[in-house]
């Protein structure tokens, strides 16, 4: 029996000895960072994105359901479990953070806090 068949919660999915760390590239511009995640096949429904102790942490299920009933002549892919996880600095918006896939792609805008800019202060 396949471990990850015994996964009853997230947590334990950590205990898993199955695990994939999937593509990441991470783009940055003046207003925010963006991680960019490749998961083919994977729907928002068997994936978690949280902040814990001061990391971004991505973790889920890769599962090949519709898949389980054919024959193969050859096959690599193979249900597992990914897991990638990111130190968030102080210069990071945790609370703008916001994800987005489609068509297997993950998008993570991390959002940099604002400089505070030079200005007056004006008196009441």
């Amino acid at each position: 029996m396949n471990s990850l068949q015994k996964v009853k919660s997230w947590d334990e999915a950590l205990e898993s000895e199955n695990w994939v760390a999937p593509l990441v590239d991470i783009e940055e511009s003046d207003k925010d960072y963006i991680i960019i995640c490749q998961l083919p096949g994977v729907s928002k429904n068997n994936m978690k994105i949280k902040i814990e102790d001061g990391y971004l942490v991505i973790m889920g299920r890769i599962d090949y359901e519709w898949r389980k009933n054919k024959k193969y002549a050859h096959k690599e892919s193979e249900l597992s479990n990914f897991y990638r996880k990111f130190k968030l600095t102080d210069g990071i918006d945790g609370n703008s953070i916001e994800a987005e896939l489609e068509n297997g792609i993950l998008s993570i805008k991390l959002p940099k806090k604002g400089k505070t800019q030079k200005r007056i202060i004006e008196i009441k």
